[in-house]
């Protein structure tokens, strides 16, 4: 029988890629989908791509009946879903969080970076970190998962099997990361107009990016210690993509061809490129894939990754449903078989 699915916040960018995914997928019967400005509107009205696969209207919240559910998304701006998952979680729901609000496992780091009190910080303990190449087994058990942001997920994804390998300085890693603007959310805003953003390339967040915290508390449990990271985001002129370059010094000589593709054998989303290889934003596009190469230049101790995913779908929502599959032991790749879309 299919798993009765409620998604909270579904007219940004996140929300109707969450509709795409799970409308195709075959254990899923799609239960409600909330706005509180929306309510009463047909789904496929404010998203004509969705007509003929989503029937639903929005819902009011308070209307939706998220409790009968066996999972909920939300894709809501930070801070939303910490008021409502405990009741959720009370009534037996599990909740899967595309916002940021249960990634930061330290209460008081958590509202350094976001500006706000946590509502329930003893949730925070509970919740599972969504990255499955690292956290599968507690994703199996998890009533709630934190899914990882677009940028952290390019980002570990590309240090990981260096930094389980032993094999750089953990203290000198630098992420040089690009984003196409869809990242920056459906909201109106002044920078991602088309004539700011076209034709345009920028780094901002440079003293310091909320996804900074993240990656580095992903990456220093996977070290065993804390690590050092200097990252810069890019705002390029993008729909769908993330490109990130990272950098580290090697410390120790190894095959790294051989560590990543041993790495990342066995998994579905995680494609290692043959040496020598460029990937590009475009090659995954509309795919829960993340593409990735290493390079040493000139033979010398720097070790390059490159690093590309779709923000909307590893980066967010697919990697959302992946998530759901492994919560509900469906195979992980369950309606993510996306071939990626080009031109």
């Amino acid at each position: 029988m299919a798993i009765r699915v409620g998604i909270v916040g579904g007219t940004g960018y996140t929300g109707v890629e969450l509709l795409r995914l799970l409308a195709r997928h075959p254990e899923v019967e799609l239960k409600a989908i909330t706005s509180r400005g929306d309510a009463g509107k047909l789904v496929s009205e404010m998203f004509p791509s969705l007509r003929g696969h989503v029937d639903l209207r929005f819902a009011d919240p308070v209307e939706a009946g998220l409790e009968d559910c066996h999972v909920v998304f939300f894709a809501t701006p930070n801070g939303i879903a910490m008021q409502q998952v405990p009741a959720l979680l009370a009534a037996g729901v599990k909740v899967i969080d595309l916002a940021a609000d249960f990634r930061l496992k330290d209460e008081a780091v958590w509202e350094k970076w976001y500006g706000m009190p946590h509502a329930c910080p003893d949730i925070l303990a509970e919740a599972v970190y969504g990255l499955p190449e690292v956290n599968r087994a507690q994703i199996r058990s998890a009533r709630i998962v934190a899914n990882p942001g677009c940028y952290p997920t390019a980002v570990q994804l590309g240090f990981i099997p260096l930094i389980e390998a032993g094999v750089i300085d953990s203290e000198g890693l630098i992420a040089d990361a690009k984003s196409g603007v869809s990242g920056a959310g459906r909201k109106a805003e002044v920078h991602t107009l088309f004539a700011e953003s076209s034709d345009n390339f920028k780094a901002y967040g440079v003293p310091g990016h909320r996804h900074l915290p993240e990656i580095r508390q992903g990456l220093s449990n996977v070290a065993g210690r804390e690590i050092g990271l200097t990252f810069v985001p890019h705002l390029t002129p993008l729909i769908r993509g993330i490109h990130a370059t990272l950098y580290g010094r090697l410390t120790k000589g190894c095959d790294l061809q051989a560590l990543f593709e041993e790495r990342y054998a066995y998994e579905r989303f995680v494609d290692v490129l043959p040496a020598g290889s460029h990937p590009e934003t475009r090659s995954v596009r509309a795919s829960n894939t993340c593409r990735i190469a290493v390079h040493r230049p000139q033979g010398g101790d720097t070790v390059v990754v490159l690093s590309v995913i779709d923000n909307l779908v590893k980066g967010a929502a697919g990697q959302a449903v992946q998530n759901m599959n492994l919560m509900f032991g469906f195979d992980e790749s369950c309606g993510l078989e996306l071939v990626p879309v080009l031109p």
